[in-house]
């Protein structure tokens, strides 16, 4: 049977392609409050400004393609079980070839009915108001916004709970839940923690191995020696 390697990735890996990473230092998604872009209350007050966040977002998604760092991860599939557990709402590990990907915070190549969160259909023209569900109702962006459940947190724990290896990428490990994912994993789990300027260090887990690269950079020369292990 073949090891089971569960990767959790944030925008770390995603930026490399040429996708903003929303906040800045100032604590802005491009210009505007977090909350007007990203919470039912800013959806509420002002539905036509999220809509046209998101249909930007949108539109510069289908402007990249993966990296290194995602095409990387597709050559484990040949010698692991390999999960990928992301924060992203691009389909960039998809593109790349990765057949098991759960995205926690949803998908921008998705939206889903504003009364009926079961009804989410494919979606890769921009959303107006006035595109409604089978039942009439306004749809929304299938993304889990500030304030909102993750509905997707307990299979992912599941899948965390298994893994043999665990591989961290580009990710600040302080938006949670996704950050407690790393806590799940038991204590003879080796944990690979890759990022150009992570935010744990070896000494704050067991088993944890630091790599102070970008995923394009860090990721290729990791799967070679995890490849190379196995072989």
């Amino acid at each position: 049977m073949k090891k089971k390697i569960v990767i959790l990735t944030g925008a770390g890996i995603s930026a490399e392609s040429g996708i903003n990473t929303f906040r800045d230092a100032g604590g802005l998604w491009e210009g505007h409050d977090v909350m007007e872009v990203a919470s039912p209350q800013g959806f509420s007050s002002n539905p036509e400004l999220v809509l046209d966040f998101y249909n930007q977002r949108r539109k510069q998604l289908f402007k990249v393609e993966p990296n290194p760092g995602h095409q990387s991860l597709v050559k484990l599939e040949e010698h692991f079980d390999v999960h990928i557990v992301t924060q992203n709402v691009d389909d960039l590990h998809e593109r790349a070839g990765s057949s098991n990907v759960l995205h926690l915070h949803g998908e921008l190549l998705k939206v889903r009915s504003t009364k009926n969160e079961n009804e989410i259909l494919r979606w890769k023209k921009d959303l107006k108001l006035g595109d409604t569900c089978s039942n009439g109702h306004q749809l929304r962006p299938h993304i889990v916004w500030f304030g909102e459940q993750v509905p997707l947190l307990d299979e992912a724990i599941k899948i965390t709970e298994i893994a043999d290896i665990l591989i961290i990428i580009g990710t600040s490990m302080q938006v949670y839940p996704a950050a407690s994912l790393i806590n799940f994993v038991s204590l003879e789990t080796p944990i690979y923690f890759v990022d150009p300027k992570p935010s744990v260090n070896a000494s704050q887990y067991q088993n944890l191995s630091v790599i102070e690269e970008t995923a394009a950079r860090g990721l290729p020369t990791l799967v070679a020696d995890l490849i190379g292990t196995r072989l």
